[in-house]
């Protein structure tokens, strides 16, 4: 009978993805190749789904046109196909499929080699019956070589027959009614993008979804989850040793508070991006309201670690008995906190997968964070369900104890340097405020832990509860509000004769980033590497630490005459948030070799010296 449900759910799962799939976009560039003063012609292909249409207003078009935008070209206006069905003079309607195309000119001064396209197609479909979709964007990138002014003619010609006749759509009528007074010529070349950033296929669906899951398990051992997973182990000991019957249902209360918690967080990302905000993994971090109630929570349960407090209901101590039996309010929060404690490590893990994933529509990207929270609480799941494999846990006694108040002094630590990231995006008056705060806060944990005991009066409880809750509620409201005042002033920083700023905290020979002094380093003809990163990213911290910033990978930057660029991405920073999506990356660390003529050499999250040295390998020596 399980077996028989898990065939229907898995069916249904399939044919739910596969219905969402049947809406596909494939972006193409023609020619592939042109010198400076040619036209070319970009075309995005929208696949419609059954039962849904594209409309337009020829007069205006609103919500459904295509752009892009690259510094070596200009861009006339979107070219729109003859409808399929002219509803009215202002309602064009396209079914099955439809494709746009923009004509462009490469600019005379464009410079020679290979460069990447960004383009957008807008649009918003409408189902048959009447009701219309919010507007949405799909993102493409198509591939364009500019070729040396002095190129032959027939090189160009040459390229474009090679890459063969157009695959433009059978049902597609071949007339185009112009927008622009600036119409490109049919060219029969056409370069599709790349899968990841067009096409969504199934099969793409399905692998990154497997991506999210084995993501959410890996976070069961990074820096940020692995202190505060023996806790969840010994709350699981102790039911254990109660009632075995109930460990399942613990792990299920605790997988349930996870993936609520990534599902809240998937609808905020949902939320963004109807707004029309930028997205980049960390951005939680750069705020430091986040940081502070983050590490007030920590310092919470480091405190009851501690056996400072119990947390208790006054006047209900039989409820507050059985609640103490059974957790499964402490499973339910104990997943929220793995959640919060998880999440600035989830990016970096799932740093393939996350840019795919704020492509996918809305439903499938509450179904990915979903899945990430599965991963996440997978290995509870499987102890509830083998009970076998609680015998590989020891037997509860004395080494508890101590075992519980030594991760009490782990949280304390992680508030530590929680408290590092808050002084990295504020002033050392905001500091010091937090940890006024913070000692009020364990001041009212304290009392409420003393006196909302079962030996005291259900009056005393209840005075001593709201006494406590007014002592946090008061501090935080005036200890906490972060003015201007408070924000980190930047650091004023001289430039050296070149022009180029040394970048604070880094060791001599590390400059501040900007997209002007990388473009200049390129057309010098200089390698470049680059790394991105954050004070509160624990993974960048390492990769400087072990790599980047030790002598040995130093003198091989210098051995081979690399530029060392930086970027600090600790605050908000649009720039430095559009670079790293430029690179179809989610977040930090970010580490890019650039070598002139090359495609940027990326590197993963965590990286090594090795690595670093196989990818210093390819610059050609006259470059060094």
């Amino acid at each position: 009978m399980l077996r028989n449900k898990n065939l229907i759910l898995t069916a249904a799962l399939l044919l739910f993805i596969s219905l969402i799939a049947a809406q596909s976009f494939k972006f193409s560039i023609s020619p592939t190749s042109l010198k400076p003063g040619e036209k070319g012609e970009i075309r995005a292909t929208m696949t419609i789904p059954e039962g849904k249409h594209q409309s337009h207003d020829p007069q205006e078009p609103d919500y459904f046109y295509l752009e892009a935008s690259h510094p070596s070209l200009s861009f006339g206006k979107t070219i729109y196909p003859k409808a399929h069905e002219v509803v009215s003079a202002d309602q064009w309607d396209y079914y099955k499929s439809v494709t746009l195309r923009l004509p462009f000119t490469v600019k005379k001064d464009a410079r020679a080699g290979k460069i990447d396209i960004n383009t957008t197609l807008s649009y918003n479909l409408c189902l048959d019956g009447g009701a219309c979709e919010p507007p949405e964007d799909t993102e493409g990138k198509v591939r364009l070589e500019i070729l040396s002014a002095t190129a032959d003619a027939e090189d160009t010609a040459a390229a474009a027959l090679m890459e063969g006749e157009d695959d433009r759509d059978a049902g597609e009528d071949d007339d185009a009614i112009a927008t622009s007074t600036t119409a490109a010529e049919e060219t029969p070349a056409a370069a599709e993008t790349d899968a990841s950033k067009g096409d969504i296929g199934t099969s793409d669906i399905l692998k990154f979804m497997l991506f999210a899951l084995l993501g959410g398990l890996i976070l069961n051992i990074t820096p940020c989850v692995l202190p505060i997973l023996p806790i969840r182990i010994m709350a699981i000991v102790n039911q254990a040793q109660k009632d075995r019957a109930k460990v399942l249902l613990h792990t299920l209360i605790y997988a349930l508070g996870v993936m609520l918690s990534f599902g809240v967080l998937a609808a905020i990302f949902i939320g963004l991006r109807s707004a029309g905000e930028q997205q980049g993994w960390g951005f939680q971090n750069q705020n430091p309201m986040f940081s502070v109630i983050l590490l007030s929570i920590v310092f919470g349960f480091a405190l009851s670690l501690l056996d400072v407090f119990v947390l208790t209901a006054p006047g209900m101590n039989t409820a507050s008995r059985a609640t103490s039996r059974s957790g499964y309010s402490g499973s339910f929060f104990g997943g929220i906190f793995a959640f919060l404690m998880a999440i600035s490590c989830t990016g970096p893990f799932l740093g393939a997968a996350l840019p795919f994933a704020f492509r996918l529509p809305s439903p499938l990207l509450l179904l990915f964070f979903l899945i990430i929270g599965l991963g996440f609480a997978l290995p509870f799941i499987l102890i509830g369900l083998i009970p076998a494999a609680m015998k590989l846990i020891p037997k509860p006694g004395e080494w508890m104890n101590i075992f519980k108040e030594v991760m009490g002094f782990v949280l304390l630590y992680l508030v530590y340097t929680m408290l590092k990231t808050t002084l990295a995006l504020t002033s050392g008056i905001y500091l010091m405020n937090v940890i006024f705060f913070l000692v009020l806060l364990g001041f009212a944990l304290w009392m409420y832990g003393r006196f909302v005991r079962a030996e005291n009066s259900r009056i005393t409880q209840w005075v001593f509860s709201v006494i406590a809750l007014a002592v946090i509620v008061a501090s935080a409201i005036y200890l906490l509000p972060i003015k201007d005042e408070y924000l980190q002033a930047e650091t004023q920083l001289v430039a050296n004769a070149e022009g180029m700023i040394p970048a604070p905290h880094a060791p001599e020979g590390w400059f501040v980033f900007t997209p002007g002094l990388h473009q200049k380093l390129m057309d010098e003809g200089k390698p470049v590497f680059l790394d991105i990163g954050a004070d509160w990213c624990k993974n960048c911290m390492t990769n400087e630490k072990t790599v980047l910033f030790t002598p040995d990978i130093m003198k091989e930057f210098a051995a081979h005459g690399v530029t060392l660029l930086r970027g600090d991405f600790t605050r908000k920073d649009e720039t430095l948030l559009k670079w790293i999506q430029a690179h179809e990356r989610a977040g930090v660390p970010f580490n890019a070799l650039y070598i002139p003529g090359k495609e940027p050499i990326l590197f993963p999250e965590l990286i090594s010296a090795k690595r670093v040295r196989d990818a210093l390998a390819q610059i050609p020596k006259e470059t060094e």
